[in-house]
């Protein structure tokens, strides 16, 4: 045995962004982690951790987890040393760059990026140096409707008012379940004891989802949704809050605002009687919500991912934000509230009030084969396989995916899987031997999690606090293992065309050295006016490279930052490591209208693309009304996406991969508790033992997503042994809300058999 040291460090497992403190025995075999709990002293989560935090350990000695790099010979994966993988990248991106160009590459981003310093910071110089316009990731399954109706409505895609949980009187959940996965667009450590505390203290919960999830029995009320139409349900209450004279816009607020008499217009036809059939709530229920909405103290309407993957994920997400402003709740306090990042993001910087707005399709780009438009810098992620096998001269050849898994994760997977076996050429970042990497030809390992440092540079973004916590690694990197960095620019330098060789350090001082030239121009800069090569200096002297550096600037000129000295006691990473529980920075402010950045400096309620779908709402009454039989998902509090399976702990016990069948539906379809099931799509079947329960209303079924493992070629040794069924076989990669190209992954029609 030993010495015991402790370390902290934030979970980079979710959103929520709790501490850990980590226990560590330093022995003359090398350090061991022998304990993770949650950190009591941490500013944001207090001691708070779910079950995943824990498993950080079992995640590093996870036996499966790459160490080395994979190159494919002869159809098999193999180990290599770092320096033939590079060779083998260099040589073929090179040729199909020089033989079909740039826009033959594609790239694909997964979700664990964003919890992740560094692809945070060098995916951006990865996506430049390929060249590429055809960008996919994981937002088109997930958050792109409310980044979408934000910027329309408030001047960026980053502009997501979050719930103020910790001041609020009432809230309205729409499509949530934060005791299974915490916040989402909402970082908030121990979501689910903030909501307890709200009703200690007399406030109320009404969760509107199909199912009755964790989070609806800890809840006041549960209102049974048909899934897919929470955007009729809010333009109802619209509806009753102008018809009923409850509209209250903030008097503050009412001066930049636009669009008020439009959106009143746009709900006339939307009364609680004509939606009531659809969305399966009753207009006596729709009309006392508005009233208990508008007539509470505070209040705040949430929605999240069972809202945003639907036909009207757009809509919904818009509508979310059009009662948190007539019923007086946006931007204050116990309402929907913005962050003030302590790195500071586009409505901190430049020209208060007003800015250049936000637009999809810009420079006209548009896929080949079904011109869906660009939205935030990429296409729908549902198009990609088309993009791959439909574009004749134009296909995608080669891929590169960071931290993804498409495969599991995103429509009609078995069209998916065969398009990426059919690639020239293709280059995977990631932990393990998946479903997706395995059809790559090169798979290059990133450290553990607990051997990277650690900041969240996005979450943070939607934090329900201005909080600040910096995580230095807790164990050392493993031989010559690059950090991750390290391997995001090497492959950026390689696409353009530096060779396997390529300085990275270099490369990363010219990146540094860039910003620092460019914030020292901006007049809206701390350091606006300041000789950049003092800044450099004042950088360079800590010893810092790669993300540490990049962070310490982007917080000494953030809103809170020190300035190279001009704020002695000013956010820096100085200031983060001296304080390893993190600061705190205080509750949201409001901050309107200095946060807008529309082009008219206002609040635009009722933007023209938003209204011009709201014919498309209203057409689809009757045909959603009339659907029989519709699948939605569901997440369990130890899973996370596809790529927590491979954990014992977490996996272990009763099987979690069901579908769940409401027993009226049960007896009219003829399946039974514990039997299989075939359930079909437009695109797919398969088949799946049923559990037959009343947490769901009938005409809906559901299965959790990220299963589907066991496949040929991968190494998941413990998730094969509980391979569940893919339910992304039967999304359909047709179906997309048309305003943000995000799939269609709830309310998806099926038909159910016995087997």
């Amino acid at each position: 045995m030993g010495d015991l040291i402790t370390k902290y460090r934030t979970c980079p497992l979710c959103e929520a962004t709790c501490g850990l403190e980590v226990s560590v025995e330093m022995s003359p075999s090398g350090p061991r982690v022998t304990r993770i709990r949650g950190d009591r002293d941490d500013v944001f989560s207090h001691g708070y951790i779910c079950p995943k935090g824990s498993t950080l350990k079992q995640l590093h000695d996870d036996p499966d987890r790459l160490r080395r790099p994979l190159v494919k010979r002869n159809g098999e994966h193999v180990e290599v040393e770092w320096a033939e993988a590079w060779d083998e990248i260099a040589g073929r991106l090179t040729d199909i760059i020089d033989q079909y160009g740039r826009e033959s590459i594609a790239t694909y981003l997964g979700n664990p990026g964003a919890h992740n310093l560094a692809p945070m910071m060098y995916n951006r110089s990865l996506l430049q140096a390929l060249g590429t316009k055809r960008r996919f990731s994981a937002s088109t399954v997930d958050q792109m409707p409310k980044q979408v109706a934000a910027g329309y409505m408030f001047g960026t895609p980053v502009s997501v008012p979050v719930p103020d949980l910790d001041h609020t009187d009432y809230v309205f959940m729409l499509g949530a379940n934060p005791y299974a996965s915490n916040g989402s667009l909402c970082t908030a450590p121990d979501f689910p004891g903030r909501l307890e505390a709200l009703r200690a203290r007399g406030g109320r919960l009404v969760v509107v989802d199909p199912r009755r999830s964790r989070t609806v029995e800890a809840a006041d009320e549960w209102v049974a949704i048909r899934p897919g139409t929470d955007a009729h349900l809010l333009m109802a209450i619209v509806n009753v809050l102008f018809a009923d004279d409850l509209v209250a816009i903030d008097e503050r607020l009412a001066p930049h605002l636009a669009g008020d008499h439009e959106i009143r217009e746009a709900s006339a036809a939307f009364t609680p009687e004509r939606v009531s059939e659809v969305t399966g709530v009753s207009p006596s229920t729709i009309r006392r919500l508005a009233h208990e909405l508008a007539e509470a103290p505070t209040a705040v309407v949430y929605g999240r991912i069972g809202t945003t993957t639907t036909e009207f994920g757009t809509t919904a997400s818009w509508l979310v934000d059009v009662v948190n402003t007539l019923t007086g709740n946006l931007d204050r306090r116990g309402g929907a509230m913005f962050t003030a990042p302590v790195i500071g993001n586009p409505t901190t910087r430049g020209k208060a009030g007003s800015g250049s707005g936000f637009r999809i399709g810009r420079g006209g780009g548009r896929t080949v084969v079904s011109g869906h438009p660009e939205v935030m810098g990429e296409y729908p992620v549902a198009a990609l396989a088309e993009e791959i096998e439909e574009a004749g001269d134009q296909r995608i050849r080669a891929l590169v995916t960071v931290a993804g898994n498409p495969v599991l994760s995103t429509p009609h997977s078995d069209r998916l899987a065969g398009a990426l076996a059919s690639l020239d050429f293709m280059v995977s970042v990631d932990i393990y031997l998946n479903e997706t990497t395995r059809h790559a030809d090169v798979i290059l390992p990133p450290p553990s999690q607990l051997q990277r440092d650690h900041y969240d540079v996005a979450l943070y973004g939607f934090a329900i606090r201005n909080v600040a916590n910096y995580s230095e690694a807790v164990l050392p990197l493993d031989g010559d293992q690059p950090d991750e960095w390290e391997i995001l620019l090497k492959l950026a330098l390689i696409a353009q065309g530096f060779g396997p060789d390529a300085d990275v350090f270099a490369a990363d001082d010219a990146n540094i050295d860039g910003l620092v030239r460019h914030s020292v121009a901006d007049p809206s800069s701390l350091i606006h006016g300041r000789d950049a090569d003092e800044i450099r200096a004042l950088l360079d002297a800590k010893g810092r490279r790669g993300p540490a550096r990049l962070l310490d600037f982007m917080l000494q000129t953030g809103p809170y930052g020190a300035a190279f000295g001009t704020n002695a006691n000013g956010a820096s990473l100085d200031l983060l490591l001296a304080n390893p529980h993190g600061v705190d920075y205080g509750a949201l402010q409001p901050r309107l209208p200095d946060a807008l950045r529309t082009r008219s400096g206002r609040i635009e309620l009722a933007p023209d693309e938003l209204l011009a779908d709201v014919v498309r709402l209203e057409a689809s009454i009757d045909e959603l009304a009339a659907r029989e039989l519709v699948l939605v998902g569901r997440r369990h509090l130890r899973s996370n996406n596809s790529w927590m399976h491979n954990i014992e702990v977490l996996v272990k016990g009763k099987p979690r991969c069901t579908l769940h069948v409401h027993p009226d539906d049960a007896q009219r379809l003829g399946v039974r508790d514990g039997h299989p099931a075939r359930v079909e799509s437009r695109v797919g079947q398969l088949d799946a033992v049923v559990e037959i329960t009343e947490d769901i209303r009938p005409g809906v079924v559901s299965l959790p997503h990220g299963w589907g493992h066991g496949v040929a070629g991968t190494r998941l040794r413990v998730a094969a042994e509980r391979a569940g069924v893919n339910s992304n076989v039967l999304t359909d990669d047709q179906a997309l809300d048309p305003l943000s190209g995000t799939s269609v992954l709830n309310g998806i029609p099926v038909t159910v058999v016995p087997i």
